[in-house]
C-alpha cells in the first residue's frame, strides 16, 4: 500500500510535468498546416510564439488572429506474450487554444500571445488491468506572454517576451485495498501551479527571398502549492491514508529553434529544428504535508534525456484569396527505455499536415488545418512498478482560426 501511495503522486506530477509526455505543437492553425514551422518563416502575429523578432518585418499595421484544435487520441494496450489481454483509453477530445493580437509600428513593435503549449486528457476503464497506476488524468496550462520587438534595421529584429504559466490538474487512480463490498480504493489528486519564463528571438530578413530565424522559449519552474491528496480507502486503512495537502517543483523544458524560410510570388517553404532540453526534469520531488508509515515524501530519479524535432512544410498561393498549405515532421521522444508509463506511453512519432486559407473579406480570413500523427508501436517494462506492455498511439486533429489585419 505505501508503494501505491508513492507511485500515485510520482505518475500524477510525471503527467503534469511535461504535458501528457509531449508537447502540445498546436499554436497556429497557419503555421501547423506546414508542419508547425515558423522560427524563419512569416506568416501571421503567431510569430509572437514561434519567433519574436519576426513581428518586425510584418507588413500590416495591427494583427489578430485565434484559433483551436481538436485533439482525438486512440491509444491501446496489449499486455506481454503469451498474454493476450488488450485495454483502449477511453475515447477523448483535447482542444489546445491560440490567441495574438500584435501593434506594429515603424521600429517597436508589441503584442500579447496567449496559448496553451503543455496540456492532455487520458482516460482508461476503471477496472483495467493498469488501474493501480493510472484511471484517469486532466491537465490544462495556459502561457500569457507580452511582447515588444524591435527593428533593428532593415534585415534585423528582435523580440523578446515575457511568459507567465498558469494551470491545473486532476488526477484518479486505483488503490489495492477492497472494502466489504469487493470496490477497490481510488486516491485523487487536484492541484493548480504557476511558474515564469521567457520567449526570445532573432529574426534575419536575408533577401526578398529568403529568411531565417533563431529563438529560444525559457524553462518554466513550475510550482504547485498546497495541492490536495485524497484517499478512499477502508476505515481501518484511514490512518495510514490521511487526505492531505502537497507541494513540489519542477522545470518544464526549455526550446531552441531554428529555421529557415524561402518565398516567391506562389510558394513558401520553412524548414525548422527544435532542440528540447528533457534534461531538466532528472527527479521528481514531492514534499506531503502529513506523514505516516505509508505515506513519506518522494524523491523519484527520472533522467529524460534532450531530443529534437525535425520540421518541414510549404505553401501554395492558388490565387489572392486562398492559399493551400501541407507539412511533415519527426518528433524523437524524450523518454528512455525502462521509464515508459501508461498515462505517457510516449515513442517516437511522425506527423502530416494540411491546411488552406480564403480571405472571404477585404481584412478577414479563415484557416483550416488537419494533422495526422502516427507513433511507432513500443513494448516497455517500468523500471520502477515492473509494469510492462505494448502501446499503439494515433492522433487525428483538425484546426480552425480566424485572422484579422488592417
Amino acid at each position: 500500500m505505501r508503494l501505491s501511495a508513492v507511485l500515485l503522486f510520482f505518475l500524477a506530477f510525471c503527467r503534469f510535468s511535461f504535458a501528457g509526455g509531449f508537447q502540445v505543437n498546436a499554436q497556429s492553425p497557419r503555421q501547423m498546416g506546414m508542419g508547425h514551422t515558423g522560427t524563419g518563416l512569416l506568416t501571421d502575429a503567431s510569430c509572437l510564439f514561434f519567433n519574436p523578432g519576426g513581428a518586425a518585418f510584418l507588413d500590416h499595421r495591427f494583427m489578430v488572429n485565434a484559433g483551436t484544435n481538436l485533439l482525438f487520441h486512440h491509444t491501446e494496450y496489449l499486455e506481454p506474450a503469451p498474454g493476450i489481454y488488450t485495454a483502449y483509453m477511453q475515447p477523448h477530445v483535447g482542444t489546445p487554444f491560440n490567441a495574438y493580437a500584435l501593434w506594429h509600428g515603424t521600429t517597436l513593435s508589441a503584442g500579447v500571445g496567449v496559448y496553451t503549449p503543455f496540456g492532455s486528457l487520458a482516460e482508461w476503464p476503471d477496472d483495467w488491468k493498469g488501474q493501480f497506476l493510472i484511471r484517469e488524468i486532466n491537465l490544462k496550462t495556459i502561457f500569457i506572454q507580452p511582447t515588444v520587438t524591435w527593428k533593428v534595421n532593415d534585415y534585423i529584429g528582435l523580440g523578446a517576451g515575457f511568459v507567465y504559466a498558469t494551470g491545473g490538474f486532476e488526477m484518479r487512480q486505483g488503490i489495492p485495498v477492497q472494502d466489504a463490498n469487493g470496490n477497490y480504493g481510488e486516491a485523487t489528486l487536484n492541484g493548480s501551479a504557476g511558474g515564469y519564463g521567457f520567449n526570445a528571438g532573432l529574426f534575419i530578413h536575408i533577401s526578398d527571398n529568403w529568411s531565417a530565424g533563431l529563438s529560444y522559449r525559457s524553462s518554466v519552474n513550475v510550482k504547485v502549492e498546497n495541492g490536495d491528496a485524497k484517499f478512499t480507502v477502508p476505515s481501518s486503512l484511514a490512518d495510514y491514508f490521511p487526505n492531505t495537502t502537497f507541494s513540489s517543483a519542477i522545470k518544464l523544458p526549455s526550446v531552441l529553434n531554428a529555421g529557415i524560410g524561402y518565398t516567391n510570388d506562389k510558394w513558401k517553404f520553412a524548414l525548422d529544428l527544435n532542440y528540447i532540453g528533457w534534461h531538466t526534469y532528472d527527479t521528481l520531488r514531492i514534499d506531503f504535508a502529513e506523514h505516516t508509515d505509508k505515506l513519506s515524501d518522494i524523491r523519484s530519479p527520472r533522467m529524460y534525456h534532450d531530443t529534437y524535432i525535425l520540421r518541414g512544410g510549404a505553401q501554395y498561393s492558388l490565387n489572392d484569396k486562398i492559399q493551400l498549405r501541407a507539412g511533415i515532421y519527426y518528433d524523437h521522444t524524450p523518454v528512455k527505455a525502462g521509464y515508459l508509463t501508461p498515462e505517457t506511453p510516449d515513442s517516437d512519432r511522425i506527423g502530416v499536415t494540411a491546411g488552406a486559407s480564403w480571405t472571404f473579406l477585404q481584412n478577414l480570413s479563415a484557416d483550416v488545418s488537419f494533422l495526422y500523427i502516427e507513433a511507432m508501436k513500443r513494448t516497455d517494462t517500468n523500471i520502477e512498478t515492473g509494469f510492462s506492455g505494448t502501446y499503439k498511439t494515433r492522433v487525428l486533429s483538425p484546426g480552425i482560426g480566424l485572422n484579422y489585419q488592417f
